[in-house]
């Protein structure tokens, strides 16, 4: 997608893989760095930005809680995604060589992708908010026996050294982001859908409520439980499947699935990311 600038919000600071995501998806904007995703929501319910990007699911540590729960609390829409593969690399200040490391930095998620290296190398693990957060902690603070995992984009912003590309576990890491914002996205004629549902709490409640997908022909690309927070031991389903709200067959089966559910909200309707 291009176009204008637009203001973008996403968690993290400039370099963030968040950031990174947003320019994959929408080219040139004014970007606006928050410090939590609910602070991504946040800025585009009350319009200081357009739209904002947000984790949702990592191919190898699974799903960003917090963006769930956010989806479910928040009224907007998710109106695009991005799937981007993700490159770890170890970043430290220009004097710092691999033997004065001690520890490294970074999201919790990106030093669990890099678990086995930091193992192999005998350094302590510190989490941070952020992964280039992490970096520019290193760059303000001058610290000589430490080093950060994020991207080379953070490297080049802050003026900091690679010292390692491609740190992470397995070359198979991808993170998807979702798009939101407060409208809708057109049919493309390639989409995607995505929704929340409960069930009922009766034996075969979500064999039931699936068979309303199946009966159409359309086709689930997504199904996680999440609590409902509510009721111990009672789930949300969150479920992505392939349509757009505006064909007849996904309004039919929405319809179906209301008499099935105790509470169902959709999403959204946005482009499929064309990457794998």
């Amino acid at each position: 997608m291009s176009g204008g600038r637009l203001t973008v919000a996403f968690q993290g600071e400039l370099g963030a893989y968040s950031h990174i995501a947003a320019l994959k998806f929408f080219g040139s904007i004014d970007a606006l760095p928050q410090k939590t995703i609910a602070d991504v929501f946040d800025a585009v319910e009350v319009s200081e930005a357009r739209y904002g990007v947000v984790p949702f699911e990592n191919s190898l540590e699974g799903s960003v809680n917090e963006t769930y729960d956010m989806l479910l609390e928040r009224d907007l829409y998710v109106f695009g995604e991005v799937k981007l593969r993700v490159v770890h690399c170890l970043i430290a200040n220009a004097d710092t060589k691999i033997s004065d490391i001690k520890r490294v930095y970074s999201h919790p998620q990106a030093l669990a992708q890099c678990r086995s290296y930091l193992k192999a190398m005998g350094w302590e693990a510190v989490p941070y908010y952020d992964t280039a957060g992490s970096v520019k902690m290193l760059k303000e603070s001058k610290v000589k026996d430490a080093a950060a995992i994020a991207s080379e984009l953070a490297a080049e912003i802050y003026g900091m050294k690679v010292l390692r590309r491609g740190i992470e576990d397995f070359i198979s890491n991808y993170t998807r982001f979702l798009v939101i914002g407060k409208e809708q996205a057109p049919r493309t004629g390639k989409d995607k859908t995505s929704i929340i549902f409960t069930t009922k709490h009766i034996p075969g409640a979500l064999y039931l409520a699936l068979e309303d997908f199946a009966k159409r022909g359309i086709n689930l690309t997504m199904l996680v439980s999440r609590p409902t927070k509510r009721t111990p031991w009672e789930y949300n389903f969150f479920v992505d499947f392939e349509g757009h709200l505006s064909e007849g067959h996904v309004r039919d089966c929405l319809e179906a699935l209301k008499g099935k559910t105790t509470f169902l909200k959709v999403l959204g309707s946005y482009p499929m990311s064309t990457d794998d």
